[in-house]
């Protein structure tokens, strides 16, 4: 797939439609809406490889086995699941990097201010950070949203790859591998894993486009090693809302 302003906002949309999914209930009417639109099937980066194949097949069996109509007991479950994984903690699976790159999987913590200093440099900044952290997954789904659909350059798709490479593919895999085994629906698992796979493949492209070799996720460790040991010792600045610029 050649990486174009066509397949960039292709991809854009999927993105957006991902983040939208992390971000509500599973409802009758998105529900009725991921039917209509032959979820997974709509999505403009079809599954290459066994990896994404099984959690697009996942996903498309999921929604097969639910019904149009679902009742009040099945509702119940899908939203019992999604306040596990987005709002309680319940699992284990925080949907904030801070929780999976810190050594006592706290939030708020330094991939927050990364983000945050990202998303201003942007002109962008969360509606508010103690509702939800600037870190988060839906955050950074809309965030990539944004800038796959501004991507025209190599240096744009350069950007991009790092974005990932520094940002969600260092600790999607291991809350996608978390949710798929501890959830109750097949539908969140299938999301989780879909998200990965979907991520992983958008990843690749963006290799393959600028002919350029995909860091690991140990070359990446060793990257962020080697800049810690250079910076000097920040000194703690407080946070002022709204500094950050306009929000999404």
């Amino acid at each position: 797939m050649t990486l174009n302003a066509e397949v960039a906002a292709a991809l854009a949309e999927d993105a957006a439609t991902l983040a939208l999914l992390h971000d509500t209930e599973l409802t009758p009417s998105v529900l009725a809406g991921l039917k209509e639109a032959g979820f997974p099937a709509n999505l403009g980066l079809l599954p290459a490889g066994p990896a994404s194949l099984g959690s697009f097949e996942m996903m498309r069996t999921a929604l097969a086995f639910l019904p149009d109509s679902p009742d009040a007991a099945l509702l119940d479950e899908l939203a019992a699941d999604f306040a596990a994984v987005y709002l309680t903690g319940a699992f284990g699976a925080s949907p904030s990097e801070s929780y999976w790159l810190s050594d006592d999987h706290l939030v708020c913590q330094d991939a927050m201010f990364d983000l945050r200093k990202l998303y201003a440099e942007n002109s962008l900044a969360v509606p508010d950070w103690r509702k939800r952290p600037d870190d988060h997954l839906v955050f950074q789904l809309q965030f990539l949203a944004r800038r796959l659909d501004a991507a025209a350059t190599s240096d744009d798709w350069r950007a991009l790859g790092r974005f990932l490479d520094f940002h969600l593919l260092r600790w999607l895999p291991d809350f996608a591998r978390r949710v798929a085994d501890r959830c109750d629906t097949m539908f969140f698992a299938a999301l989780a894993l879909l998200t990965d796979s979907w991520l992983q493949q958008v990843r690749d492209l963006i290799a393959g486009h600028l002919a350029e070799h995909r860091p690991s996720r140990e070359e990446i460790a060793a990257s962020l090693g080697s800049q810690r040991e250079a910076e000097p010792v920040a000194v703690p600045v407080a946070f002022m809302p709204g500094a950050a610029g306009p929000s999404w």
